[in-house]
């Protein structure tokens, strides 16, 4: 038995991503849709695979050439493409003496082909057409389908209350008869002239799993609802009983789901359609640092979630289901006591996500940098903060120059005594979550070499949670402490870089602050700004540092454009 797999398209609503990856080489749980074709093919008991290409026809052929079947594959180039009768016509020769399959390479699906086939042998039609109930898609008139196939009796222009074609069809050689003689034309157009001859016949589906991908928004659906199958443990044709909610999301452009089945639940990041070669907003190197920095915290025994799967195409990750309490929400209502207890808890956690999180650590892991750098500091927080806040948010003309003394003070003396571990880099309470009783630290995707203090500050001026200062500098001493039964260190010069840690925190904040007001339009971002400006005219007094005296009065001049 033969079959062909139409791939030569040029996957135009996956654009622009399909420009430098063809659609049927996308990927579905590390696969390409293209393999998972292949696969159902030989199932069914098919011995030579056709496959049409035109549009990056070379990486067809290296899926091809690179197959574990590729005895049972062929590769038909397609100069001129001939869309699909016209792919079908042109093995007119090599198809001619049986009936065979013909097949979408863009679709997912589990339905059992070798009873498509003798369906098709049995109904004496010219082609059967396997067809299901997906109304943005029901465009066929059928005869009452009860157990076997029924008649075609017309196409429609939209959508309306008949069956959807899925793109997988068994077809006699007779069919060729009917086939016009120009070289591109579509089968269906063939169809639509023999629906009168009583020819073409329909076959539904129940109970199976179909997905077009042929829109990035049902690309990464599939992509999210077959990696939460897998690790659910779930038969394709069960997928759709996944229960896929969007969560609420942060700064960053991820959007966040819970799936659910039965008991079970995980939580899925989407960062975004990931292809070399295409604008992939950096998710790509996000992806790859969240899963390699994940697996290793998670085999230091560091508390992060596990890492449960991934999908690097579709840019989907998994990863266990702490629930949804934040550190933020937990502490809500706790008397002073209390909430000391839950910080010193955190700092626990934190000075084993340096110091344990350090070792065997891999820079090529790290995405941006890999360290905190003075350049770093400079780019991306400094500059940060003037781009994004002072001109963008607030519309001032200063530039980063004007200040670029203050600023590289600040880069050099928030490392001048660095206590160099792994550095989570948004160690504030939001990424911080609490499960069973414990914190467990998220968002660690942007985790480098770099110091400790900076993740210290990250957590005591963090503009989510406002700590009073006497309870800062007991949590401080907490951490000072802690810090000692691992290592000895001067702790004043440990404080020095401390402070000017914060600042550096502080700056980059109000950067991300103005960034996800204006230019996000996150407008709930907006109201954190006020407080995290005095804080920074704060700090900078306490310092009390000559050098840095023009840079304060700025800050301290700020405060009246927010007015």
């Amino acid at each position: 038995m033969k079959a062909l797999i139409l791939a030569a398209g040029f996957g135009t609503r996956l654009l622009p991503y399909t420009k430098y990856l063809p659609k049927p080489l996308f990927t579905i749980n590390g696969r390409p849709v293209l393999d998972y074709a292949v696969k159902h093919l030989l199932d069914a008991g098919c011995t030579k695979i056709f496959i049409n290409a035109h549009h990056l026809a070379d990486a067809i052929a290296g899926f091809v050439d690179n197959h574990r079947s590729k005895n049972f594959l062929e590769v038909v180039f397609e100069p001129v493409i001939l869309d699909t009768g016209g792919a079908i016509a042109n093995l007119g020769n090599a198809l001619a003496d049986d009936d065979f399959f013909v097949v979408n390479a863009d679709v997912r699906c589990d339905f059992d082909l070798s009873r498509l086939m003798a369906c098709h042998k049995a109904s004496g039609a010219l082609a059967t057409l396997l067809v299901h109930d997906c109304y943005r898609f029901n465009t066929l008139c059928v005869d009452q389908i009860r157990l076997g196939p029924g008649i075609v009796r017309h196409f429609s222009q939209a959508p309306e209350s008949g069956l959807a074609f899925t793109g997988i069809q068994a077809i006699s050689p007779g069919l060729f008869e009917y086939m016009p003689p120009e070289k591109t034309f579509s089968s269906i157009d063939v169809y639509k002239k023999l629906c009168g001859l009583e020819k073409i016949f329909a076959l539904k589906a129940e109970q199976f799993y179909w997905r077009d991908m042929g829109t990035p928004q049902d690309y990464q659906q599939t992509a999210r609802e077959c990696l939460a199958g897998k690790i659910f443990g779930l038969d394709p044709s069960r997928i759709q009983e996944i229960d896929i909610q969007a969560l609420a999301g942060d700064g960053s452009d991820r959007l966040w789901f819970r799936a659910r089945h039965r008991e079970k639940s995980l939580i899925l990041s989407d960062h975004g359609i990931c292809v070399n070669g295409a604008h992939c907003n950096n998710g790509a190197a996000q992806l790859h640092a969240f899963v390699s920095i994940g697996k290793h915290l998670a085999d230091k025994g560091i508390a992060v979630p596990q890492i449960l799967g991934h999908d690097t195409i579709s840019g989907q990750v998994a990863v266990a289901d702490l629930g949804n309490i934040h550190l933020a929400d937990h502490i809500r209502g706790m008397d002073e006591k209390q909430m000391i207890t839950w910080y010193q808890r955190v700092i626990d956690a934190l000075i084993d996500f340096s110091f344990k999180g350090i070792e065997d650590f891999d820079t090529a892991w790290t995405c941006q940098t890999p360290s905190y750098s003075k350049q770093m500091i400079l780019d991306l927080e400094c500059r940060y903060f003037m781009q994004a806040f002072v001109n963008g948010y607030l519309g001032r003309k200063e530039q980063f120059e004007t200040f670029a003394p203050h600023f590289h003070q600040i880069a050099d003396n928030a490392l001048s005594h660095a206590m160099n571990g792994l550095m989570h880099r948004d160690c504030q309470s939001k990424n911080i979550m609490i499960h069973d009783g414990h914190p467990w630290f998220i968002d660690f995707q942007s985790a480098r070499p770099g110091p400790i203090q900076y993740d210290l500050a990250s957590l005591l001026i963090d503009p989510y949670v406002t700590l009073p200062r006497a309870v800062r500098d007991q949590l401080l001493n907490y951490a000072l402490k802690k810090i000692g039964l691992n290592v000895s260190f001067n702790i004043d010069a440990f404080m020095h870089t401390f402070r000017y840690c914060c600042i550096s925190r502080n700056l980059q904040m109000l950067g991300a602050f103005g960034f996800l007001t204006r230019v996000k339009n996150k407008n709930r971002f907006e109201k954190y700004i006020p407080a995290a400006l005095k804080g920074l005219e704060c700090r900078l007094k306490d310092l009390n540092e000559p050098g840095m005296a023009d840079f304060t009065n700025f800050t301290q001049s700020l405060q009246g454009d927010l007015k």
